[in-house]
């Protein structure tokens, strides 16, 4: 039986292991710690020690002076930030605020929908637990109805998603959460294509973009969607704590933050209303929006092609890793190469109900005491779990320029070690 303290802290305990394979050139940009292959960006995202310094400028431009800075520097420099986030995502500037995290964009916009007594909530069953949580917690005050929506996987075909999460709208349905890039399964869903049978029914939707801005080319209008809130600490690599929100124009009225602040009854002259209550619901430090622009011009001038070059890089290093990492686990794909943008998953082989008990059971950290093995090991960071609606366990894989082919092979290496400890537990 593996024993319960597994992670960084034991690494010394285990036999001498070959030397790490080398990452990316790039990683020099990065504080990622040397001593681990970091194979688990989308995890937590990762921010590049420029982006950090240029956080940290923006930090010290407000502590030397706060008050003028909060009363009269803050709203420009906002706006500057949000010009340059608004063309990223292809969106006017006044359809975005910003909030800490894309979680908190989505129960912003659950608390301040107006769900109704009998009203449906159209779910994904990939949808992030903590969203989750919010929705059945906001649903449960309301009187409204959580109805899950299933997602098939594996699956062949985007349309297979379309259909299957269409045929559970009901005459109650009134609003659907939707991700566009699923965390846990880390396929692209056909969300524009859902979007639109949605709002033919009469649905609105709040996409939750978390893995989407930076790892695809988004324009935010073209999908349709009421709402949309999306991480930029994740494939913008900005720091943690900046996420975006957007609201289509004709729902601005409606949607307010969840704290509400000074300005919530005396708005400022020339602003909107969501723009003045967004920007400031109290103090706090918002310089991790402000780096957001600094983030996308750095991860633009990274690789020949800027922002279509590195989204190219990074998948066509996800389909190596993909390719080299399946063929030692030995399973099927679940998902079509068409579907993947810088995040994929992979099933780990099934073991017989007595093995498969026995493992679960093993004390761990993580998700898997495989994932711990891993680390302590091997010196690898990457994530195992299971996907909703599936008994399977998976193992869930990121690409970002600071990765190199070495470190998916190393990552290979290793499983087929583990997987043969585990056939032998």
């Amino acid at each position: 039986m593996a024993r319960g303290s597994l992670l960084y802290g034991d690494m010394s305990e285990h036999h001498p292991s070959p030397p790490l394979p080398a990452p990316s050139p790039l990683a020099s940009h990065w504080p990622i710690d040397p001593g681990i292959v970091y194979l688990n960006h989308g995890s937590f995202g990762g921010c590049p020690t420029p982006v950090i310094e240029a956080q940290q400028r923006y930090r010290l431009r407000m502590e030397r002076e706060l008050v003028r800075f909060f009363v009269e520097d803050m709203d420009d420099v906002f706006d500057q930030t949000r010009a340059e986030v608004a063309a990223f995502v292809r969106c006017k500037p006044g359809d975005l605020a910003f909030v800490p995290n894309a979680t908190t964009g989505v129960a912003t916009i659950l608390n301040s929908f107006g769900l109704r007594p009998g009203d449906d909530v159209l779910a994904g069953m990939h949808e992030y637990p903590a969203c989750m949580n919010n929705l059945r917690h906001i649903c449960a005050k309301a009187g409204a109805n959580v109805v899950a929506a299933p997602i098939p996987f594996p699956v062949n075909s985007p349309g297979e998603i379309v259909e299957a999460v269409v045929s559970k709208v009901t005459p109650r349905t009134r609003l659907a959460l939707l991700s566009h890039v699923t965390s846990s399964s880390g396929i692209i869903l056909p969300i524009r294509e859902m979007v639109a049978a949605l709002a033919a029914k009469g649905v609105e939707t709040v996409v939750d973009g978390a893995h989407a801005v930076g790892m695809l080319d988004l324009d935010i209008p073209s999908i349709g969607a009421a709402f949309y809130t999306a991480n930029c600490h994740k494939w913008v690599c900005s720091p943690k704590g900046s996420a975006i929100l957007y609201v289509r124009e004709d729902w601005q009225g409606r949607i307010r933050p969840v704290v509400l602040s000074n300005f919530a009854e005396k708005p400022k002259p020339g602003r909107s209303q969501y723009r003045t209550e967004f920007d400031y619901i109290g103090t706090d430090d918002p310089t991790a929006y402000f780096a957001i622009a600094d983030a996308i011009r750095f991860m633009g001038s990274l690789l020949p092609g800027g922002w279509e070059g590195v989204r190219r890089h990074n998948h066509e290093l996800l389909r190596y890793g993909r390719q080299v990492v399946s063929k030692v686990l030995g399973t099927e794909p679940p998902a079509p190469e068409a579907m993947l943008g810088s995040i994929c998953t992979m099933y780990l082989p099934r073991h017989d109900p007595d093995r498969t008990a026995r493992l679960a059971a093993r004390m761990s950290k993580y998700h898997d005491a495989t994932q711990d093995e891993l680390i302590r090991r091997h010196r690898i960071q990457v994530p195992l779990w299971s996907v909703a609606g599936t008994a399977d366990r998976v193992i869930r894989i990121s690409a970002q320029v600071y990765n190199s082919r070495e470190q998916y092979d190393y990552l290979a290496a290793a499983l087929e070690e583990e997987i043969a400890r585990e056939r032998a537990f």
